[in-house]
């Protein structure tokens, strides 16, 4: 009888050893069959915008690395806050995942009720790229220089319009640092994204631009808009023959950034296996020619750099925001 229980003990182990092993196993096994079906990218922006552009561009070498279909779904509406809440609520399953820019922050002060936030509902994977900004004018306003214009809206106190891509929107906030330290008082006005704004200003509509140098050089050789300075601190190989607006307006400086993101509750391990492809796939050449044909400049970064990023911005941009007044509307 004693050997017989030593037996069915040692069984009763066994059996349990090989559960427990499956069970660990189930996990794994799903990780590594990660993805099974094709992945979603949301933009919280209509198409025609940088955002846009930057999960376009990224959907074509991401197809290949992962070896899934990438769709790009477009969720525009208060300032990028709609698409970004459908992914704080989505799976954490790595299947829907957020690109965003600047507004993924500033939206969030701006706005008297945010539907999410953005230190604590995401999974930071990496950053993607940066892209600087250029203030232009339609060619019926009489500048040709960033003075000029400083000069043209000090003379016209809330009578100039600028065009922007929505309320905390890159171009919104590049506007309002040109306020700040210009001295002037040209008023945003908002439409639904940076392609709508940027064919305001084309039409005159709304006919000062800030937006991201790779929607407006097409504009500007063209001739359909006259660019007078860039965001960045040195000339842009896009522009070459456009000056930093720090030239005239020392301390000038922003640049737009773009990162991926999942929703909270994503493994890390699958954050880091979508931060490895990811950064594999902007590594490759002609990915990289492809964002700098465009004006983009590829950065990535680990899900915790960016995380720290995430937070700096925000404190950055929120005390400008509370100090300057800056209003939603």
């Amino acid at each position: 009888m004693a050997r017989i229980r030593r037996v069915s003990i040692h069984t009763g182990v066994l059996i349990a050893a090989v559960l427990a092993g499956v069970a660990a196993a189930g996990p794994a096994r799903a990780q590594t069959d990660y993805p099974n079906k094709p992945v979603r990218i949301v933009v919280p922006f209509p198409p025609g915008g940088s955002v846009d552009l930057n999960a376009r561009l990224l959907a074509v070498k991401f197809t290949e690395v992962l070896g899934q279909q990438i769709i790009v779904d477009n969720r525009a509406g208060a300032s990028g806050q709609i698409g970004s809440d459908a992914v704080a609520r989505a799976a954490p399953d790595g299947y829907t995942l957020l690109l965003q820019s600047n507004p993924f922050l500033t939206s969030t002060v701006l706005l008297s009720k945010s539907l999410y936030d953005p230190n604590s509902d995401f999974a930071p994977i990496s950053l993607l790229s940066t892209v600087s900004t250029v203030v232009a004018v339609h060619p019926s306003i009489p500048v040709r220089s960033v003075r000029e214009l400083i000069a043209f809206a000090r003379a016209r106190p809330g009578a100039l319009n600028y065009a922007s891509s929505a309320i905390g929107s890159n171009s919104h906030m590049t506007g309002e640092l040109f306020n700040l330290l210009g001295k002037t008082n040209m008023m945003a006005i908002q439409y639904k994204g940076g392609g709508p704004a940027l064919a305001a200003a084309v039409s005159g509509e709304a006919p000062i631009s800030f937006s991201n140098i790779s929607e407006t050089a097409r504009m500007v050789e063209a001739k359909r808009l006259r660019a007078l300075g860039v965001s960045s601190v040195k000339r842009s190989p896009i522009l070459p023959d456009v000056p930093p607006i720090a030239e005239t307006l020392p301390g000038f400086e922003f640049h737009a950034w773009h990162g991926l993101l999942a929703p909270k509750g994503t493994p890390p391990k699958l954050v880091a296996l979508l931060n490895e492809k990811l950064r594999a796939a902007m590594a490759a050449p002609d990915q990289q020619k492809r964002f700098q044909d465009r004006g983009l400049d590829v950065v990535t970064n680990s899900p915790e750099e960016y995380a720290a990023y995430l937070k700096v911005e925000l404190q950055k941009w929120g005390k400008l925001i509370r100090e300057r007044n800056i209003k939603a509307e």
